[in-house]
C-alpha cells in the first residue's frame, strides 16, 4: 500500500474515531498547508539575520513573525520558536541554565509528570540527579508546602512544574516561590496547557517562572512542534542551549505552522473554545462520577481527566482497548500510587481538546461518559460493544473533523 493511501487511510480512522487523548488535537488546513509547503525545502542553520546559510531572507521574516506572535499571545520578554519538540526543548533549558549532575526537582512520572521531567530511562534523569514530588495520596493534589520542605532540604539548581497527567491547575506563581526561595530557576512546562493559559482559563507562568516550556500541538492546536520562552536576561544562554546544544537546522515549514496558530490563538474564538474545553472535561468528569467510576482527585481543572479503574475490576488496558473497538480512542495510564505495570495500569486519561475542536459541548460529553462507562464494565461485551460503536458512528457523522 503506498503511503498516499495510508494517508487517506488516517484521515478516515480520525474521521470515524472520538479522540480523546489529552495530547491530541485537529489542526486548521492553513497550519497543514504551512507544514506541507515548500519552506521545507530550505535550510536554515541559526538565528534570523545570523544564518549559515544564504537564501533566507524570506525565511527570516517568516521565524520573525512566529517570534513576534509567540511573545504577544504569552505576554513574554523572548521566545525561541525552534525547538522541534518538547523534550528536546526541556533537554536544552536543562544545558542552558544548569550543570551536568545538578541537582533538580520535577514531578514524579507515576504521579502524573513527563519522562523528561527526571526519569530514569529519559536522558534528563541520567545527566541529572533528580529528586521528584508527587501528589498527596489522600487528595490527589499538589502539596505545595511539601514541595516546598524537599527544596529547602535538596536545595535544586532548577525545579521543574508541569504536568500531562495532572487534572488540577497548577499554581506556578507558589512553584516560583518556592524555586527562588532556594536559589533555584523555576521551569514551567505548560505543554498540555498552553491553549488554556492564552485562553484565559488559567493561570499563566510567565510573569512567574524564569523559562516556559510547551509544545504547540495539544490544547494550543497547532504543528507538532515546541517552543521556549523566558526572561531577556536568559535568552542568550536559551538560544545558544538550543541552537548549536541540542539542534542544528530548524523545521521552518513547521515554524510557519506555528506561526499561524498563535495568530488563531489570538482571535476571541479561541478563548470561547478554551473555555469550551474545560465545561467539557468538568462535565465528562462529573457525570463518570455519577455513574460510579472513580475520578483520580475528584474532578478536573484542566482539559484531561485521569480515570481510576481498580474498584471496577478491569484495568487500563483492557478499557483502552475495548474502547477502541467502538471508535473512543484514549491511553492507558498510571495512578497515584499505582501498584501495576505502565503497560497495563489501573487507569486511562481521557482529554476532550480534539472533540472540542469537532463542536461537541456539555451534551454530548454526558452521552459520551455514558458510553465510556457501559464499556469499561462490561468490556468483554459483543452486545455491548456493537451497540456503543453505532452510538458513537452517530456522533462522528454529527460532528464531523473540520476540514
Amino acid at each position: 500500500m503506498s503511503i498516499k493511501e495510508l494517508i487517506k487511510k488516517e484521515e478516515k480512522r480520525q474521521q470515524d474515531n472520538l479522540s480523546l487523548i489529552a495530547s491530541e488535537n485537529h489542526t486548521s488546513k492553513a497550519v497543514r498547508e504551512a507544514v506541507g509547503s515548500v519552506l521545507m525545502n530550505k535550510y536554515a542553520e541559526g538565528y534570523p539575520g545570523k544564518r549559515y546559510y544564504g537564501g533566507n531572507q524570506i525565511i527570516d521574516q517568516v521565524e520573525l513573525e512566529a517570534i513576534s506572535s509567540a511573545k504577544k499571545i504569552f505576554k513574554a520578554e523572548h521566545a525561541n520558536v525552534q525547538p522541534y519538540s518538547g523534550t528536546p526543548a526541556n533537554l536544552a533549558i536543562y544545558a542552558g541554565l544548569i550543570a551536568l549532575g545538578d541537582t533538580v526537582m520535577g514531578m514524579d512520572l507515576s504521579h502524573g509528570g513527563h519522562l523528561s521531567h527526571g526519569h530514569k530511562v529519559s536522558l534528563s534523569g541520567k545527566s541529572y540527579k533528580f529528586v521528584q514530588y508527587g501528589v498527596n495520596p489522600e487528595t490527589g493534589l499538589l502539596d505545595y508546602e511539601e514541595i516546598r520542605r524537599m527544596a529547602r532540604i535538596f536545595k535544586p539548581k532548577l525545579i521543574v512544574c508541569g504536568a500531562t497527567a495532572y487534572p488540577r491547575e497548577i499554581d506556578f506563581k507558589r512553584f516560583a516561590e518556592i524555586a527562588h526561595e532556594v536559589g533555584a530557576y523555576c521551569l514551567a512546562d505548560i505543554s498540555h496547557i498552553a491553549g488554556l493559559v492564552v485562553g484565559g482559563v488559567h493561570q499563566s507562568p510567565v510573569p512567574y517562572c524564569d523559562v516556559v516550556m510547551t509544545t504547540t500541538h495539544k490544547t494550543l492546536r497547532g504543528p507538532r512542534g515546541a517552543i521556549i520562552l523566558c526572561k531577556k536576561e536568559l535568552a542568550d544562554k536559551i538560544d545558544k542551549a538550543v541552537f548549536p546544544g541540542i539542534q542544528g537546522g530548524p523545521h521552518e515549514n513547521v515554524i510557519a505552522g506555528k506561526a499561524i496558530c498563535f495568530e488563531e490563538a489570538a482571535k476571541p474564538a479561541f478563548r470561547t473554545y478554551a473555555k469550551q474545553i474545560v465545561k467539557n472535561s468538568q462535565r465528562l468528569a462529573d457525570t463518570l462520577q455519577q455513574l460510579g467510576i472513580t475520578i483520580c482527585s475528584g474532578g478536573t481543572d484542566t482539559h484531561l481527566i485521569l480515570v481510576d479503574l481498580s474498584s471496577i475490576g478491569v484495568t487500563g488496558k483492557e478499557a483502552e482497548t475495548a474502547l477502541e473497538k467502538v471508535g473512543i480512542v484514549v491511553n492507558k495510564n498510571m495512578i497515584p500510587g499505582d501498584t501495576r505495570s505502565p503497560f497495563d495500569p489501573s487507569g486511562i486519561r481521557l482529554g476532550v481538546p480534539a472533540v472540542t475542536t469537532r463542536g461537541m459541548k456539555e451534551l454530548e460529553m454526558f452521552k459520551l461518559a455514558g458510553l465510556i462507562n457501559r464499556v469499561v464494565r462490561e468490556p468483554g461485551s459483543r452486545v455491548v460493544l456493537e451497540s456503543v460503536k453505532r452510538e458513537v458512528a452517530t456522533l462522528c457523522r454529527k460532528f464531523p473533523v473540520p476540514k
